[in-house]
């Protein structure tokens, strides 16, 4: 046994603008190199685009909607058993689910070339709300792995 101390979760403080922690929490992923205010105004700017594109007066419930369609149920875990590697089916928890969906829309936005942060940010947000693009894209690839490897679950 690990005589380590227990892992605790780090609570994020909640963002100024909405008073919401997954707000906070994609602010910190949108971050590069401790730039806060420079994440919390691509965020900012994406919500104004998303209110003024969708005719909303709340782009907060758009966003969280986003997250939610993304948010994988099942993910692919690699186990080693007698020198063959099996990928096993194992249900993702919340919080990861949707730290993984934060990172793969956050992810997609900065592969697209030739537009502002803000403005693919607000594409990929609108995308993953229609239920299209390509994060919803790669969630299904991850369900679909899950489904293909369901004969290795009990290894998990």
């Amino acid at each position: 046994m690990s005589r380590k101390r227990p892992n605790f979760d780090r609570v994020v403080q909640p963002d100024a603008k909405y008073n919401d922690i997954l707000v906070a929490q994609c602010v910190n992923y949108i971050m590069q190199d401790g730039e806060k205010a420079i994440a919390q105004r691509i965020f900012y700017r994406a919500m104004d685009i998303i209110a003024e594109e969708m005719n909303t007066k709340e782009p907060l419930s758009i966003f969280k909607q986003a997250v939610k369609n993304a948010t994988p149920l099942v993910e692919v875990r690699s186990k080693r058993l007698g020198g063959a590697n099996y990928q096993v089916p194992v249900e993702v928890r919340q919080q990861r689910g949707t730290s993984l969906a934060l990172r793969w829309i956050l992810q997609t936005a900065r592969n697209q070339q030739g537009k502002p942060m803000e403005r693919k940010f607000a594409n990929e947000l609108m995308d993953a709300y229609n239920k299209t693009g390509a994060v919803i894209k790669k969630r299904e690839n991850v369900h679909k792995m899950a489904e293909a490897n369901k004969a290795f679950a009990h290894l998990g």
